[in-house]
C-alpha cells in the first residue's frame, strides 16, 4: 500500500508540473502576441467598422478543426458585443452554405497552417466576389496568408503539447484575438451596459443589467395620500396596496411631497397619530432614482444610504412619481 501512495504523490506532482508548464506556454504565446501586434489590427477593425456603418453585412467567422471550435467562440462572442456575426462551417459552405456570404459581409478565417484544404473554396469564393478576407494565421506566405486582404499573423510559439502537435498555445492566442478585436469594436461603439443587455436578457447577466423600469410596481399599483390625508385614511391605503409605504404626492400631478413608512410610523406612535395629517408624519425628500437606472444601483442606494437602511425607492419620471423599486423585488428578480 505504501508504495501506491508514493506513486500517487508523485504522479500528482508530475500533473501540477504538466499543468504549469502547458500554463507558461499559452502565456508566453499571449506575451509574444501582444508584443508583436502591429497596424494590421487596426486595419481589420476599420474594415469591420466599416461594415457596420454601411449596415447590412456581417462578420463570418470560419475555421476547421481546433480553429473552428475557436472561430464558433469568437463569432458568438462579436455577436453578443454588438457586431453582427456569425459561424459558417468551411466545409458545409462547399456544399450550399456559401449562399449565406454576401458582397456586403467581411470574412475572418483562422487556420494556423493556412493550408487546411477545406478552406480553399472559401478563400476563393471571397476573391472571386470582391469579399474582404482577414486572415488569422501563423503562416505568412500560405495559401491563406498571401490572399488575405488584411493578415493578423501569430507568432511562431511552440504548442503546449510535449510533441509539438496538438493545437494548444495557437488556439489560445486565436481566441484571445478574436477576444481583442470584439473588444476594440466595443469600445468604438461605446456600449453601456444598458445596451449589452439586450444581447443577455437570460441568466444572472441579464438579471444584473435589468433597469428599474422593468422591476418597478408601476403606478397604478402605488398607494398614494396627499398631505392633507388623516393618518387614519393612509394607514388604511398603506395596508390596502400593501407595499409598506404610502407615497406623499399630487395624485393627479405626480408632484412628490414624502413617503410614510413603517418605520414613520412607529417613531410617531401615538394615541394622536390618527388624527394627525400625512404630511405631519412623513419623511420629506425621500431617496428617489429614475427608471432608466440599472436596479442594480437602486439596490446599492438601499443598502449604502450612511445611517439609513432602506427598503423601497420612489421612482421619479422627471418631477413626477412613475413607480416604487423595493428591495424585495430585487431580490426575488435575482438583481440583488
Amino acid at each position: 500500500m505504501k508504495p501506491l501512495q508514493k506513486k500517487d504523490k508523485a504522479g500528482k506532482n508530475a500533473d501540477l508540473s504538466h499543468a504549469v508548464r502547458v500554463l507558461e506556454a499559452e502565456a508566453a504565446g499571449l506575451r509574444a502576441l501582444a508584443e508583436n501586434i502591429d497596424s494590421a489590427f487596426s486595419r481589420a477593425v476599420e474594415a469591420v467598422q466599416a461594415m457596420k456603418d454601411k449596415g447590412g453585412g456581417r462578420l463570418i467567422v470560419a475555421g476547421i478543426g481546433k480553429s473552428g471550435h475557436i472561430a464558433r467562440k469568437i463569432a458568438a462572442t462579436l455577436a453578443s458585443t454588438g457586431t453582427p456575426s456569425f459561424f459558417v462551417h468551411p466545409g458545409e459552405a462547399s456544399h450550399g452554405d456559401l449562399g449565406m456570404v454576401t458582397e456586403n459581409d467581411v470574412v475572418l478565417l483562422l487556420s494556423y497552417s493556412g493550408e487546411s484544404a477545406e478552406l480553399s473554396d472559401l478563400i476563393h469564393y471571397t476573391r472571386r466576389f470582391g469579399v474582404k478576407l482577414i486572415a488569422v494565421t501563423g503562416g505568412a506566405e500560405s495559401t491563406l496568408g498571401k490572399h488575405a486582404d488584411i493578415l493578423l499573423l501569430l507568432p511562431k510559439m511552440p504548442e503546449a503539447c510535449p510533441n509539438g502537435l496538438a493545437p494548444t498555445t495557437s488556439t489560445t492566442m486565436m481566441l484571445a484575438l478574436g477576444d481583442a478585436l470584439a473588444v476594440a469594436l466595443l469600445e468604438r461603439m461605446g456600449l453601456t451596459p444598458e445596451q449589452f443587455r439586450v444581447f443577455h436578457p437570460g441568466g444572472k447577466l441579464g438579471q444584473k443589467l435589468r433597469t428599474v423600469a422593468d422591476i418597478m410596481q408601476p403606478f397604478k399599483n402605488l398607494p398614494f395620500a396627499d398631505v392633507d390625508t388623516k393618518m387614519d385614511k393612509a394607514i388604511l391605503t398603506m395596508t390596502e396596496k400593501n407595499l409598506g409605504c404610502v407615497i406623499v404626492a399630487d395624485e393627479d400631478s405626480g408632484a412628490l411631497a414624502g413617503i410614510i413608512t413603517d418605520g414613520d410610523l412607529k417613531r410617531h406612535m401615538s394615541e394622536s397619530l390618527l388624527a394627525k395629517t400625512a404630511g405631519e408624519i412623513m419623511s420629506k425628500n425621500p431617496k428617489t432614482i429614475a427608471p432608466d437606472a440599472l436596479a442594480a444601483e437602486a439596490v446599492n442606494v438601499m443598502t449604502m444610504t450612511p445611517g439609513r437602511y432602506l427598503t423601497s425607492l420612489i421612482v421619479m419620471d422627471g418631477k413626477k412619481v412613475c413607480g416604487l423599486i423595493r428591495l424585495q423585488d430585487c431580490l426575488q428578480t435575482g438583481v440583488a
